[in-house]
């Protein structure tokens, strides 16, 4: 869900590009805790280490798995209501989760966010989300918005993440938020009309930013991970000039209408650090392809959709279960089968990379809760490329988390 802005894995891998994200600087506010996961923890998601996702990525594979009706391992739910501190707030990661949670742990309003959604859809946890709830208000800036970090500059993709957990835990509308995200939204004509920007530079001035307007989308309808297909516009899909105080949908309607055109070319968003080849941006492409349907955009989504039936298996596979939970996602959002994704099924996938769910063999009459005689998965002959630096290697476009907190990063 592409989520990236400001998020740990960029800033992590932003240390090893040097100037590849010259707008953002990591600094020891920024910067997730450290790890030390030697071995890792039995009930979480995924096989790599989980310092700079970990919450993340357990967060979405819950999601993902309640959202196609698999009843998540009570193991998994276990680990990620452990990682929460005392003051409801979430890290990125914490080796130590007995340990309370001191100076020297850095919480996140991305994490936290993501496991209030996760939380409010499995149900049971209805202390640990208040609590939550009620540190995500207590970070908000003036503007109407949130950061990253606790003080730091709002940005449209926290802005948006943390809407779409607020509605999701059952709160009215943000006005202010979807206020914020409307002030960033590009005039129509001009280059990237209709997108929103990460945030505005020093000067004031916004740059389009494709994850930033994906998300935004989702942010200003009051809508989080999880959507379904919303009702066509009846003035239609085209950027249109907004009024001194635009509604939510017209704002969603020109971040769309960019989206759409920005995917129509070649069916999927583009991502490219300086100096090198330009890649198809994967987790963006799901996310626009959420924005798009949540909108009622359904028919421009259609292509962004097929092709990544087509070619982003091999790549989720390489990224993990925030990568198949953004497909599944995507799916669900079109109302197609993550079950016969392009000949994948992207449940079982999701399953294996983590513990299994629970009362599995009540679910289609499998014991991994899906459905058996998948077609094995086809590489679709589009390379990977990926961000490699000392001990680091960050998948691009793992949506929310891995792709998009970048200021000025072009679409």
């Amino acid at each position: 869900m592409t989520v990236l802005r400001r998020s740990a894995a960029v800033l992590a891998a932003t240390a090893v590009i040097g100037a590849a994200t010259p707008a953002i600087t990591a600094t020891a506010a920024d910067t997730p805790s450290p790890s030390a996961s030697a071995v890792l923890p039995s009930g979480l998601f995924g096989r790599t280490d989980p310092q700079y996702d970990g919450v993340w990525r357990q967060s979405l594979a819950l999601l993902a798995q309640h959202t196609v009706g698999v009843t998540p391992a009570a193991k998994a739910v276990d680990w990620l209501t452990g990682q929460q501190c005392a003051d409801g707030s979430y890290a990125a990661f914490r080796a130590e989760p007995a340990a309370a949670c001191g100076a020297k742990v850095t919480v996140d309003t991305n994490s936290t966010a993501a496991a209030v959604q996760a939380l409010t859809a499995v149900g049971g946890h209805d202390d640990a989300v208040g609590r939550s709830v009620t540190w995500l208000k207590a970070q908000r800036n003036k503007d109407g918005g949130w950061g990253y970090s606790p003080g730091s500059p709002s940005d449209t993709n926290s802005t948006a993440v943390v809407a779409g957990a607020l509605a999701a835990a059952g709160e009215s509308p943000d006005g202010a938020a979807a206020g914020l995200l409307a002030k960033w939204s590009l005039p129509c004509g001009g280059d990237g009309g209709g997108a929103l920007a990460y945030q505005p530079d020093k000067k004031g001035k916004l740059a389009a930013n494709a994850d930033a307007t994906a998300a935004g989308v989702l942010g200003v309808l009051g809508k989080g991970f999880v959507a379904t297909a919303g009702k066509a516009p009846a003035d239609g899909h085209a950027c249109t000039a907004l009024g001194k105080a635009p509604a939510p949908r017209d704002v969603a309607r020109n971040g769309v209408a960019y989206l759409a055109a920005a995917t129509h070319a070649k069916g999927y968003l583009v991502s490219a650090l300086p100096g090198a080849k330009p890649q198809p941006d994967y987790g963006n492409t799901a996310d626009a392809v959420v924005a798009m349907a949540a909108q009622g955009s359904t028919e421009p989504a259609k292509q962004p959709y097929a092709w990544l039936e087509a070619h982003a298996v091999p790549w989720a596979k390489q990224s993990g279960p925030a990568a198949y939970a953004e497909l599944i996602l995507a799916a669900h959002a079109m109302g197609a089968d993550p079950r016969d994704f392009g000949g994948t099924d992207l449940v079982t996938a999701l399953n294996a990379t983590g513990p299994a769910p629970e009362a599995a063999a009540k679910q289609d009459g499998k014991k991994d809760g899906t459905k058996a005689g998948t077609k094995a998965e086809k590489s679709s002959g589009t390379s990977l490329w990926w961000i490699v630096g000392t001990g680091l290697v960050a998948g691009v476009g793992i949506g929310f988390l891995l792709s998009g907190r970048r200021k000025q990063r072009q679409p």
